[in-house]
């Protein structure tokens, strides 16, 4: 498990990012930055991670995080952690991840509440078509739906 090809984001989905289309256009966002973290291998240094850019999110005062990951099965463990740190912090937090019928998160916690899946085959499953299951706009626009409830509700 973890990325497959129609979940493998290529270069031009990096240069044309919907998330970061998305939110660096909404006028009522202020998008402080993107963080890129990597996927270790051992789970101490998984939960290590997730920590670091928790802390890094804190420390940046951000009002809510969309965290994304290009993968699935073992990647969403980092996944989980990651959004779990960061809702230990009470910072409203938002996930996109492929999910589709076959790849259930492997671990969840109470934080994993809105998640929204770019899965786009109609079987819910992984396939050999490169980049097919990977986020669009309308899955960025409804992360950051999400997210702006989220903050709104902390708010009240």
């Amino acid at each position: 498990m973890g990325i497959g090809p129609s979940t493998k984001e290529t270069s031009l989905h990096h240069f044309r990012d919907p998330l970061i289309d998305v939110v660096s256009d909404d006028r009522d966002i202020d998008l402080l930055g993107v963080m890129v973290v990597g996927t270790p291998q051992d789970n101490n240094e998984k939960y290590f991670v997730g920590k670091r850019a928790a802390t890094w999110v804190e420390s940046m005062r951000a009002d809510g995080v969309i965290i994304s990951v290009d993968g699935w099965g073992n990647s969403h463990v980092d996944f989980a952690n990651t959004i779990e740190e960061i809702g230990k912090r009470d910072i409203p937090v938002v996930g996109l991840s492929f999910i589709g019928t076959q790849a259930k998160f492997v671990v969840t916690n109470k934080y994993m509440d809105t998640i929204v899946d770019i899965n786009k085959s109609e079987e819910g499953i992984e396939t050999q078509v490169v980049g097919e299951n990977n986020a669009v706009h309308l899955d960025a626009k409804k992360a950051l739906a999400f997210l702006k409830l989220k903050m709104k509700k902390r708010g009240e």
